[in-house]
C-alpha cells in the first residue's frame, strides 16, 4: 500500500481532483517558519542540508509538525552519506534507499512532469496476419 500524497503535492504536480479531496481538517497544518536545526545535529553536512531544504519545504507548505522527524532523519542521513563518500567508501544500498524513501515521503522526488502524449495511435504498426 502506498502512502497518500499531501494535497499540496497534488496541486504542484497538477493531479489534484476535487472529487478525491480528503475531508477538511484531516491534514496537519504546515509550519509557518523555518525551524532551527536540532542542537544534537553536529554533522556539518547535515546542518548544511537543513539550511538548504528547510526553507524550500516551508515555502511549499510541505513541512509539518508530523513530518519534521522524517526531515531531521533525512538531513542526518545526508550528512552520513556525504561523510561516507568523502572517506572514499561506498554507502550501503540500505542507506541510499532509506534516503530516497525519506525524500519521497517529503515530496522531494517524483515531481517530474509527464511527457506530452504523441498524437495518433501508437499501435498502428502492430498489425496481425
Amino acid at each position: 500500500m502506498t502512502a497518500r500524497r499531501p494535497p499540496v503535492l497534488k496541486l504542484l504536480a497538477g493531479t489534484s481532483r476535487p472529487d478525491r479531496a480528503a475531508p477538511e481538517g484531516s491534514a496537519l497544518p504546515a509550519l509557518d517558519g523555518v525551524p532551527p536545526a536540532p542542537g544534537w545535529m553536529t554533522n556539518p553536512h547535515a546542518r548544511r542540508e537543513w539550511r538548504r531544504l528547510a526553507p524550500i519545504l516551508t515555502a511549499n507548505k510541505l513541512l509539518t509538525a508530523g513530518n519534521l522527524g522524517i526531515f531531521v532523519q533525512l538531513c542526518a542521513l545526508q550528512g552520513r552519506l556525504v561523510e561516507t563518500w568523502v572517506d572514499g567508501a561506498t554507502p550501503t544500498a540500505a542507506l541510499l534507499m532509506t534516503h530516497r524513501a525519506h525524500c519521497v515521503s517529503l515530496g522531494l522526488l517524483g515531481m517530474t512532469p509527464l511527457p506530452a502524449a504523441k498524437p495518433g495511435n501508437a499501435f498502428t504498426n502492430n498489425k496481425r496476419r
